[in-house]
């Protein structure tokens, strides 16, 4: 049968083609062009228009305190004591301000701020935020006290509803209340979280010292929090919480060993200069905050309030600048081994925390998002100051400048050798996985759907045979494990690397390894190339299988650790009894288990028996118990708390000895009973 491989034509396009979008459908059919999306993104950078003019209020003197409300029904309230939003006629304009205000794109107050006009620095721009929020919302509603008067006005898909209401008012804060609801016609999606809420107050509390943001925010369950956020010291206070400075923001010796390298440093400053010849000039104010640390890292740039998600003009200028810096201090006091690579800017990073928090009368930002800032001067502005505030400091600080330099170097070493691991572990995870006779003992599936693919890692070449035997070879595929594994959390790369048993497991999971600081730096890994949808842990349920069930754990989190992120690890219950009566068996999995099924069958006459290893089990009934995805039973590994993990990996199989004994100590007395049981 012939197919019919022509396109369907078009409607006519002709000189009636071409439309304009106005009023509300200017933002309401193409949210994405003002909010960056339609979707959740887009919905939660609505919020941040009106939110980032009450902060604007806040910056220029006026107001100390901005509330947000939220409900279950996704409707939004920001309260500010500001100046109050002007919304009565505007005589030079000829039109009330609310229509200029909420009705009128690039309208508002903040378009002479290089002239000295109503806020020197804002956050707001382009005079979009207030009307876009209100053209996408299903209904906005404006309260203002100012200069003596009461007034409201509502809004309803993006038309006026009802007239300006005014009144004489003898309250004596003035303010703003707009309350809105964004509109599901418009966005895909307006659940907000939470945490977008918290996150974006706390950075803007930072950046804006001494004003407090509080939050009410109602679940779906209908229960309320609150928040409440205050940095009296702004950015230097933000610096100080990252790094864990005490009060007295004093850097005892102890803590210098083991983490903070150096007390946190607040710089200012102020630049005048243009972006071009032929442009006008224009100010930047800069202020900085940072200390050194060997254990903590953080770099966050700030503009006009605006967290730089992207960066931009401020993170080229510290890259260059520190980088810059701390080389020639190296070079100048020979702390270089001869013929050592430069230090990169990765190697500083790793031991910074820094935050920049700018403001210029003129910004260009990358767009309405607002999430990185271009000018050409801010950066040129930028770089001469710190360059000179870094000369003086390295020079007025030789103890400081030597704890820096040492950390830097330990960075960069640590980094060129994990690079050099990667380079030799590259051409061990190297081979073709279909060559199932490069890797002894393994036996494949015959699937190369990966999504169906499963993995087995099992205990000893006993478990092997009952294994191949009672899986489906369809789409499961068993690695046998000859003996305990190396603790890789104490081993390091070189030794892992040589380990056969570790290396034939990273080249049948296939997605290559992840080493370094911070597991950052990747060795040839690549979460695509997984082979796997299934990779499960296979032991028996006694003391040396729990142990070697553990020591693979523990190679995931070390080599492997978004496996576990993602899920794909899981671990394979065995039975720890078995429970027959007549012809048939139950297994129970663990002592209460056990006791249910006694229970149920009464008075009948039963064999209880401890389950036998996987090695002696018959293939059917490895089947039933282990491999059978309708009768099986799986663990999922998944790191909901990940610092309480790694502390627990740390104690149970670091080196923190001590550590381990306080907590045998301790804890050790609840699992006398699992003890005995073996």
């Amino acid at each position: 049968m012939a197919t019919d491989t022509k396109k369907k034509k078009t409607a006519e396009y002709n000189d009636q083609s071409i439309q304009s979008l106005k009023g509300a459908d200017r933002v309401r059919k193409r949210p994405g062009v003002i909010f960056g999306s339609d979707g959740l993104d887009g919905c939660a950078h609505s919020f941040f228009e009106i939110l980032s003019n009450s902060i604007d209020e806040a910056r220029a003197g006026y107001g100390d305190e901005i509330s947000v409300t939220v409900t279950k029904d996704h409707v939004i309230t920001v309260e500010d004591h500001g100046r109050g939003i002007p919304l009565d006629w505007n005589e030079k304009e000829g039109r009330f301000n609310w229509e200029l205000i909420f009705c009128e794109l690039y309208a508002g107050g903040k378009y002479d701020n290089a002239k000295g006009g109503a806020y020197q620095y804002s956050l707001g721009l382009n005079g979009l935020g207030a009307c876009a929020t209100q053209y996408s919302s299903e209904f906005m509603n404006v309260e203002v006290y100012s200069r003596g008067g009461h007034y409201r006005i509502g809004f309803k898909k993006g038309e006026v509803d009802g007239e300006l209401f005014k009144e004489e008012s003898t309250r004596r804060k003035t303010g703003t209340i707009i309350t809105w609801k964004p509109d599901l016609d418009v966005f895909t999606e307006i659940h907000i979280p939470e945490s977008y809420f918290t996150d974006v107050m706390r950075r803007q509390a930072v950046v804006n010292g001494g004003l407090t943001l509080k939050l009410r925010y109602q679940g779906q369950d209908g229960a309320w929090s609150e928040h409440s956020y205050l940095y009296k010291e702004g950015i230097l206070d933000y610096v100080r919480e990252t790094a864990e400075i005490n009060e007295n923001n004093e850097v005892n010796e102890d803590e210098k060993k083991v983490g903070t390298l150096t007390v946190p440093e607040f710089w200012q400053g102020e630049k005048r200069g243009r972006d071009r010849e032929d442009k006008s000039e224009y100010d930047v104010r800069i202020e900085v905050a940072f200390c050194f640390s060997a254990k903590t890292q953080m770099l966050e740039y700030y503009h006009n309030s605006s967290w730089l998600e992207h960066g931009g003009s401020p993170e080229k200028a510290v890259r260059s600048s520190f980088l810059r810096a701390i080389d020639g201090y190296l070079k100048n006091n020979g702390k270089y081994n001869k013929n050592e690579q430069k230090i990169s800017f990765q190697d500083v990073e790793d031991c910074l925390i820094l935050v920049t928090n700018c403001f210029s009368n003129v910004a260009s930002f990358s767009d309405q998002t607002k999430k990185e800032v271009t000018n050409k001067f801010i950066a040129e502005a930028m770089v001469e100051f710190f360059d000179e505030k870094l000369e003086i400091y390295f020079t007025e600080n030789p103890g400081d400048a030597d704890r820096i330099a040492a950390q830097v170097l330990i960075n960069k070493r640590s980094r060129e050798s994990a690079e050099s691991a990667r380079v030799n572990i590259k051409k061990k995870l190297a081979g073709n996985l279909d060559v199932t006779n490069r890797i002894e003992k393994f036996a494949n599936c015959r699937s190369k759907d990966k999504e169906k693919r499963e993995l087995y890692i099992v205990e000893g070449d006993s478990a092997l045979a009952s294994c191949k035997l009672g899986r489906d070879a369809e789409f499961q595929a068993i690695m046998p494990v000859r003996g305990k594994t190396l603790n890789c959390l104490k081993c390091s790369y070189d030794r892992i690397f040589k380990s056969e048993i570790i290396v034939d497991l990273l080249r049948i999971i296939g997605c290559g390894v992840e080493i370094g600081k911070g597991h950052k730096d990747l060795a040839q890994f690549n979460y695509d190339n997984l082979k796997w949808n299934k990779i499960i842990i296979c032991t028996d349920a006694d003391e040396d299988g729990y142990q070697i069930r553990t020591l693979i754990l523990t190679m995931f989190y070390r080599l492997l650790p978004t496996l576990i992120q993602k899920g794909r690890v899981y671990i394979a219950e065995s039975p720890l009894y078995e429970i027959q009566c007549k012809d048939e068996i139950y297994f129970a999995y663990d002592e209460k288990e056990k006791a249910q099924i006694l229970q149920k069958l009464g008075d009948k006459k039963v064999i209880v028996q401890r389950s036998k290893g996987l090695g002696e089990n018959e293939p059917d009934m490895m089947r039933k118990t282990t491999m059978s995805p309708e009768t099986r039973r799986l663990i999922r590994i998944m790191p909901e708390d990940e610092f309480a993990t790694r502390e627990m990996f740390e104690i149970l199989l670091g080196d923190d000895l001590e550590g381990r004994k306080k907590y045998i100590s301790e804890n050790g007395h609840l699992y006398i009973d699992l003890a005995d049981a073996y």
